[in-house]
């Protein structure tokens, strides 16, 4: 058991106990607002969803098919684990400009039908604040006393001024007020947050992990700020008009030392690390991958509890 916060794993044994359990990615077909004009395009400065999502989810195919790409991959090496089908790519509560009702409907035909697939356990629904209508809530809630359904709210702070840089399009309040309202409706919460956006210092960051601890979450997922060659943050930078401070290495693990002191045992750590291919990253170029990062993590973790 990890001595100085509560990871991933030690949360899912929690909630599948005796269970082993992986995410397969599903890539839906969702957009984003700020993708299809709702409330904005071009979307966040820094994405490329090229750089995060399998590539088994960039087909035509079904829920139920890239579940079963999914399950083939990992049943080579555990033939005995179980699955949560994981929305992760793009918002995946976003229904679009489609009829009062007709949204909802097409929502659970999804859901239904990774729910119905063999050796799934559960639901993560990846989203953003901005994307949960009552129905939509009432329809996870559902779900929920069904089956196990997480929703991972993309949050990345909790300054407004930051969320206009990075053209999100909500804000913070609306964070909070949705973060209640499902954790109200019985559903678990986590919340991505991103270290390094443009302008923030070190102070910025903590106050958001110390105001994103005190609303009722159960998860969180700290990314540090990657430069993807072809986003519009990269285009900014090489532009000058963005002022961004790439993380070195050892500042980083610093800050996520600093992190985990005031991370509540209760709420999980999910991980540290974004992971995006190399060949993509353009800053910062660490080389590491997600373990060996929190390995250093830990040492560093353990040489500051020696007297």
């Amino acid at each position: 058991m990890n001595p100085f916060y509560k990871d991933y794993s030690q949360y899912m044994s929690e909630k599948f106990p005796g269970i082993k359990v992986q995410k397969i990615s599903i890539n839906a077909g969702f957009s984003c607002p700020n993708r299809d004009g709702t409330i904005g395009r071009g979307g966040c400065i820094y994405c490329d969803p090229t750089s995060f999502t399998p590539g088994y989810c960039f087909g035509n195919d079904s829920v139920r098919d890239q579940l079963e790409a999914g399950k083939r991959f990992f049943a080579r090496k555990y033939p005995e684990m179980k699955y949560l089908a994981y929305f992760q790519s793009f918002t995946n509560t976003f229904t679009g400009k489609v009829a009062k009702g007709e949204g909802e409907r097409n929502l659970r035909a999804l859901y239904e039908e990774a729910l119905t697939t063999n050796d799934v356990v559960g639901l993560i629904i990846g989203s953003r604040p901005d994307c949960f209508s009552s129905a939509t809530i009432d329809l996870l809630a559902e779900l929920n006393r069904r089956r196990p359904v997480f929703v991972e709210i993309g949050a990345e702070s909790s300054h407004d001024g930051t969320l206009r840089k990075i053209n999100r399009g909500h804000t913070w309040r609306q964070t909070c007020e949705t973060v209640r309202r499902l954790a109200g409706a019985g559903l678990p919460v986590g919340l991505h947050l991103i270290f390094g956006l443009p302008g923030e210092e070190e102070e910025m960051m903590m106050e958001t992990v110390r105001r994103v601890c005190a609303l009722p979450v159960e998860s969180l997922k700290f990314h540090h700020l990657q430069v993807i060659s072809g986003t519009r943050l990269h285009s900014a930078v090489i532009a000058g008009k963005l002022d961004i401070h790439p993380f070195g290495l050892e500042e980083y693990l610093d800050l996520c030392v600093k992190v985990v002191e005031t991370v509540p045992r209760n709420i999980a750590i999910e991980r540290f690390l974004a992971s995006s291919p190399p060949v993509r990253v353009v800053a910062p170029k660490w080389g590491l991958k997600n373990y060996e990062f929190t390995n250093l993590l830990l040492n560093r973790l353990k040489n500051r509890k020696r007297p």
